[in-house]
């Protein structure tokens, strides 16, 4: 069996693989939408053999673009979509290990090839965004390397031998699994989550079964996994008579090698697929969602980011690297980059954030990186791993190719194409000032504190911090210090409208465009309605109903204080008067008639008093004998 044919495989040589291989009967591309999904259809082999130039000319297939997010781009009348392949990564071969065909004695395989999407001649889809980006931003860097032969923690190389720039790029995959049909407790999870009972704790069953399997597998696919382990939230897994582990309910991480950073958002689709298909082939369910249990850990997804240059002699060095790396934090290039980043992250965050549950992540507790800071470390001998805070410096003083960024904001359902392509696009901005100050100016402008007149960062605002920020400032510090953050999808998207010189920063290199931005945020918004709408309020309107008054043969005032309280919390949020409306209602309608701003508050209301309902309704309960 053959699981992944590398990238720039000749086109005759991709011929002679699949005609040795024909346990894989079928070919599916994979476009990825503005939302992040990404296209699958089953095409058998032989017609891709047959077609082939037609595939990769981008003639051979077309799909109706109204099924794939692409709002304010396809319209009912003008749907049609070609998608080109993309033969300069890496293609995966899925099996599928439930049909097995029966002349090879091998599981059935589909060739996962990674596409484009075309619409009236124009790429507009997340994967060409991010694949242009890299070579605008490429060109750039270049040229700044041959007008700054020397920049500043970087005197080892000569700018004007500098040849390629090559962006690396990581992701860790966070999950909880669970066995399906069967809820824990909060409270025990809760429990046992800030007793620390879980993290690095030992896999047992089902889920070390499925765990090591993932390894293998995905390791089969070339991607070099790290670690698989364990992480913070979860409980102790039970054991039926037959010995059979169930309620299970634990959250797991996977790491695996960098690649470049278009192969890299490639690779974290497929591993999500590999990853659930695993688990649930030994029934277990596994859950991608930023916070899938309110009150426990979330599901992150930090994304490193890297850059390098290639120079004549066939090198690379680490761009964020410093020569000196006991007397210099970073080079010039990484303060530009960190600096690039953190200054215009208002206009990055959408892409990062876009649905209702990574709002219900970020926030403060549990680590959430809500606050547009950076820590560095005390000094530069000593690395920082503050965990805080939005991005960090990651580095190994013994290794210059470990030094890189990690940005702990994204979770499993961000796109982290467009999120990369926004996050490049920024570092180019900041390495165009940084490439003309020494490394010791650079740190002071990353450290100035909030009112210093800086050079490049603004000057209400500060940047760095090596201290716990939810633990050393108050909320109203952190928001004057570091920006309030936005609470809504509604929020962040308005973002793009209130700072349009940073949004120009994403459009300097063409594809981060007006239409695509538009098109992203009007798709964010347009599922933030709906979600809201048809799942969120009815969902919150159910729990509501089930907080009713309990009957019992003891009771005292303080049980009747507590009902009259919780009474009153649930005709605010779900009774409506023929004169005054329930905040649901409220919410509904403002959401159907587009005023956005009204409903994003009533959202961040309706969240702070459905929490207040359940507290007390816990407790009310409690004291019911």
């Amino acid at each position: 069996m053959i699981y992944v044919i590398p990238a720039n495989t000749d086109k005759n040589e991709v011929r002679k693989i699949l005609t040795a291989h024909p346990e894989i009967r079928f070919v599916s591309l994979m476009g990825v939408d503005m939302a992040g999904n990404d296209t699958d259809e089953k095409i058998p082999m032989h017609i891709f053999l047959d077609d082939m130039d037609d595939f990769y000319a981008g003639r051979a297939v077309q799909t109706d673009g109204s099924s794939v997010s692409l709002t304010g781009i396809v319209t009912i009348n003008n749907a049609k979509v070609d998608m080109p392949i993309d033969p300069s990564v890496n293609w995966f071969v899925d099996y599928n290990m439930e049909n097995y065909d029966e002349e090879t004695g091998h599981p059935i395989g589909t060739l996962r090839i990674p596409a484009f999407l075309i619409h009236n001649g124009k790429r507009v889809d997340s994967r060409s965004v991010l694949a242009d980006t890299l070579l605008h931003v490429k060109d750039e860097i270049l040229e700044l390397c041959r007008t700054h032969s020397k920049i500043s923690g970087l005197e080892s190389i000569n700018g004007e031998d500098v040849v390629d720039i090559e962006f690396t790029s990581a992701t860790e995959l966070e999950f909880w699994v669970k066995t399906p049909l069967e809820e824990a407790s909060i409270e025990e999870m809760s429990a046992s989550q800030v007793m620390q009972e879980q993290y690095w704790e030992r896999t047992h069953g089902a889920v070390r079964t499925a765990l090591e399997n993932c390894i293998m597998e995905l390791d089969k696919y070339g991607l070099n996994v790290e670690m698989g382990h364990k992480e913070v939230g979860g409980l102790k897994a039970q054991m039926d008579e037959s010995g059979r582990m169930t309620h299970v309910c634990e959250q797991i991480e996977i790491d695996w090698k960098f690649s470049n950073a278009l192969q890299a958002a490639d690779n974290e689709l497929f591993v999500r697929t590999v990853v659930r298909e695993t688990f649930r082939g030994i029934g277990l369910e596994v859950n991608f969602k930023a916070k899938p249990m309110i009150g426990l850990a979330g599901n992150g997804e930090h994304t490193h980011i890297g850059m390098a240059a290639v120079t004549k002699d066939g090198k690379r060095h680490n761009l964020f690297s410093a020569d000196e790396p006991k007397k210099d934090f970073m080079s010039a290039i990484g303060y530009g980059a960190m600096m690039g980043l953190l200054k215009n992250y208002e206009v990055i965050n959408p892409f990062v954030s876009a649905t209702n549950d990574a709002f219900n992540r970020l926030k403060p507790g549990f680590e959430a990186p809500i606050c547009v800071v950076t820590s560095l470390g005390h000094t530069p001998e000593v690395p920082s791993r503050n965990r805080t805070i939005l991005t960090g410096l990651i580095r190994d003083i013994k290794n210059p190719y470990a030094t890189r960024f990690e940005l702990r904001a994204c979770n499993p359902y961000t796109n982290t194409y467009l999120a990369l392509a926004a996050i490049y696009s920024a570092v180019l901005d900041g390495v165009s000032c940084a490439v003309n100050h020494t490394t010791d100016e650079l740190l002071n402008e990353l450290s100035k504190k909030a009112g210093d007149e800086g050079f490049y960062l603004e000057k209400g605002r500060a940047y760095r911090s090596e201290e716990d920020v939810f633990e050393f400032y108050s909320a109203e510090e952190r928001d004057r210090l570091f920006g309030h953050p936005p609470a809504t999808v509604w929020e962040n998207m308005e973002n793009f409208a209130k700072n349009p010189d940073k949004k120009q920063v994403l459009m300097r290199g063409g594809a981060l465009n007006e239409t695509i931005i538009n098109a992203f945020s009007s798709g964010a918004l347009l599922r933030w309605k709906t979600e809201l709408i048809a799942r969120i309020i009815p969902a919150n309107r159910d729990i509501v109903r089930k907080c009713k008054e309990i009957t019992s043969d003891l009771t005292t005032d303080q049980d009747a204080y507590m009902w009259n309280k919780i009474s009153a919390l649930r005709a605010h949020l779900a009774k409506d008067g023929i004169d005054e409306k329930s905040l649901f209602t409220r919410l509904k309608t403002a959401l159907t008639e587009g005023d956005y701003e009204t409903a994003s508050k009533l959202q961040i209301e309706m969240y702070e008093k459905m929490e207040e309902l359940k507290a007390l309704y816990d407790l009310y309960a409690k004291n019911m004998i």
